[in-house]
């Protein structure tokens, strides 16, 4: 609080401050410095105030050099108070001084106003900013003609917030915030600060326990195990991908060939002392093999801050700042560039659902339960010991909400992968009776996370039209794809983790078994088109011991490889947009690790270099094709041609598009070599084998059709006799009626 001036004869001269304000200054308790320190017009003129430890002079003066006079020293600790000549008030600078040498400047923070405003503040406590990055965290600026950062931070109920780093010895008492009472926002502009200094806030808790945090809105950090946030300049880059991101902002999603590669970037390859490529060197190496394997995306694992790397980035302490592991914000953006010049997308893995408890980070940001539930039956995690997100909370929705728009705008990023949907979709995830809170109308869905999707969506689709947002969601919720004016959730894709589980379930059986479990390869169809589904073979399933995809096929090396062959030839010809983690493509035996890198060695070998070359003809194929892609998404691009023939395990469908020549596709999942197999087709004339992954090419044993069939209609039952490779998968495509 402010005190007015006092007359001479109390010991104080008019305009000096009583010394329990300045004790308050001095131990970091004063509710409101503002109203303390920095210029203050008084009815006898302007007077300026300062705290700076260690001074035993200081002098004021304006920027532009001008002296306003020597500040009497009030205490021993560094406070200084005195009246200077101003006509208007100005940002004043000190220069103190300490015994005869040390001499330094000192820009003061208190003399600048704020730099929030009205419609912040309306727009914040609405729920409703959307350009929440460029306001919250630290922003570099130009403020009142002085050069800086400004720092905000959402701590409501905080006695005191202060900035701290390198440019304040961290000193808590020197960058005390002003607290915005409508927003719960603390904020200041910190003059002098530069790029690349380590900062964190300190808050002081409403008990008065004093906690260091990072900033929820840092976009960048530094390199584990320290946690301080990092200021960094705005980002600049000059993108060069307005023709790849005009095409994704006018095409329909479902209907464009979509095969995604999952990478994660710190063991895809590594340098060969075992550290970590940087961004550029990520971009010089799998750019170019992306690019040649065919694959339209790329798909990260979590490249957000995180403290613990066997957490893969799932447990991330940054939203908004790519790891420090692999580089700066800039390399990140010109990988990003690099791909979209060569037209291929990225996709950002993204973790809303939950976030670690570790002491640096959103777990009791403000000494209150503040991001998360103050119940742990709804804001801890039992399965992963992380707090949930407060869905039903404004501030939380709009950091979140925020995030998203930011990866979309600042880096071009083309989609986000929701991790862990279902856990936020139910409130009994996971939990047993009596762990959990019921919503409103008894039930166990978290209607607030509903809402929370459904308005990320629809504001990502709406304000990014060109990105895509896909579900990893593992139960039966419906319409996850669906829009959210439709009563869905508004995802653009889900992840179809029945056709995964099944399949593998499939084709880790015993060949002569399989005939007793045909519906777990036909089950899929069932449902195949209620959702906007990707197939996903990703890194959940070649970790924690269960195996590499390669590993879980049934039979000796030679059946493994060949299983694997037809499988991949039958997932990318099944309905779906297609994802495949990496090494997958060349058939590693050992689990991942994020350890090591990839064991690319085996691409000496033979069967291993095929299964690689299979995988890019695959993508070459299904994007050429639009009878493979063109209606993923809805069933009339798909009929059956055998679904029945439990004895031989063989199946065989069609794959359509409006006013393109269909594909059918065989897949025979015995090790038996099948002659003169009638196969029934819609069209008599010739049909080409366009891929056969027993091809020798491949690996494979060579066997095939000699590149042709000839479809034959015998009194309107038109039909082929073909050669069915063993344990391998056959695409014909129509090509002379």
């Amino acid at each position: 609080m402010t005190t007015a001036p006092k007359s001479p004869d109390d010991g104080r001269a008019p305009g000096e401050i009583p010394l329990s304000e300045i004790e308050a200054i001095l131990e970091g308790r004063h509710s409101n410095p503002f109203a303390v320190l920095g210029l203050h017009k008084l009815p006898t003129g302007y007077h300026v105030r300062c705290f700076i430890p260690g001074a035993e002079e200081v002098a004021a003066y304006l920027l532009d050099g001008t002296r306003l006079g020597l500040l009497k020293r009030r205490h021993e600790a560094g406070f200084f108070e005195g009246p200077v000549d101003v006509p208007s008030p100005k940002p004043i600078r000190y220069r103190a001084r300490r015994g005869g040498d040390d001499e330094w400047a000192v820009t003061d923070p208190y003399s600048f106003g704020p730099v929030f405003g009205p419609m912040d503040d309306y727009f914040v406590r609405e729920g409703s900013h959307l350009r929440l990055f460029d306001k919250m965290g630290a922003h570099p600026i130009r403020h009142q003609g002085v050069d800086g950062f400004h720092f905000a931070v959402w701590a409501p109920n905080a006695r005191r917030v202060s900035v701290v780093g390198d440019f304040n010895n961290w000193d808590g008492r020197l960058h005390v915030m002003r607290l915005r009472q409508d927003t719960g926002i603390w904020e200041i502009f910190a003059p002098d600060v530069r790029a690349g200094s380590p900062y964190k806030f300190e808050i002081i808790g409403r008990d008065g326990e004093r906690l260091l945090k990072a900033d929820p809105y840092a976009r960048k950090a530094e390199m584990r195990p320290n946690t301080a946030s990092v200021t960094t300049p705005e980002l600049k880059q000059d993108w060069e991908d307005e023709a790849h991101r005009t095409h994704w902002r006018t095409a329909d999603h479902r209907r464009q060939p979509i095969s995604i590669y999952e990478v994660h970037a710190g063991s895809w390859q590594r340098r060969d002392d075992g550290t970590f490529l940087s961004w550029d060197e990520l971009a010089a190496r799998l750019i170019p093999y992306v690019t040649d394997m065919g694959f339209t995306h790329i798909e990260f694992l979590p490249v957000t801050e995180h403290p613990y790397d066997p957490s893969w980035g799932y447990q991330t302490t940054g939203l908004y700042a790519p790891t420090a592991r692999f580089g700066d914000p800039e390399g990140f953006a010109r990988f990003v560039n690099g791909c979209h010049k060569v037209g291929i997308g990225v996709i950002l893995d993204w973790v809303p659902a939950h976030f670690p408890t570790d002491e640096h980070g959103l777990r009791r940001f403000d000494g209150t339960a503040l991001y998360e539930h103050e119940d742990p039956r709804q804001g801890f995690h039992p399965d992963w010991n992380t707090a949930i997100y407060n869905f039903g909370r404004l501030e939380v929705l709009s950091y979140l909400i925020n995030n998203a728009l930011y990866w979309a705008e600042k880096f071009h990023l083309d989609g986000l992968r929701v991790d862990a949907v279902a856990s936020m979709l139910y409130l009994d995830y996971s939990r047993k009776e009596g762990e959990w809170v019921p919503n409103e109308y008894g039930g166990r869905e978290n209607l607030e996370a509903v809402r929370f999707l459904q308005k990320l969506n629809s504001l990502s689709y709406g304000n990014h039209p060109g990105v895509m947002t896909i579900a990893e969601e593992s139960t039966s919720w419906p319409k996850v794809s669906h829009p959210v004016h439709e009563g869905g959730l508004g995802f653009g894709f889900k992840w179809n983790m029945g056709f995964m589980h099944d399949t593998l379930s499939y084709l880790k059986r015993e060949p002569i078994h399989r005939k007793h479990h045909h519906n777990e390869i036909t089950f899929g169809l069932v449902y195949a088109f209620s959702e906007n589904f990707v197939l996903p073979l990703s890194h959940d399933e070649v970790v924690h011991g269960k195996g590499s995809l390669i590993a879980k096929m049934a039979g000796d090396d030679w059946q493994k490889f060949a299983n694997l062959r037809a499988y991949y030839a039958f997932m990318w010809g099944y309905p779906g947009k297609k994802l495949l983690f990496m090494g997958q493509e060349f058939a590693q035996w050992s689990e991942w690790s994020e350890a090591k890198a990839l064991d690319w060695n085996l691409l000496h070998y033979h069967q291993h270099e095929g299964m690689r070359r299979l995988v890019r003809d695959l993508n070459l194929c299904y994007r050429a094709k639009p009878a493979l892609h063109a209606r993923d998404c809805e069933p009339e691009g798909f009929r059956w041609l055998i679904a029945d023939d439990h004895d031989n395990s063989v199946f065989a469908w069609l794959r359509m598009a409006p006013g393109e020549r269909p594909v059918a596709v065989i897949t025979n999942f015995t090790p038996i070599y099948r002659e003169n197999y009638r196969l029934p087709l819609p069209t008599a004339g010739r049909w080409r084998e366009i891929l056969n992954t027993d091809a020798e090419i491949y690996g494979g044993s060579g066997k095939g059709n000699g590149g042709r069939v000839q479809a034959v209609d015998a009194g309107g039952d038109i039909s082929t006799t073909m050669t069915l490779p063993p344990l391998a998968t056959i695409m014909l495509e129509l090509e002379q009626v």
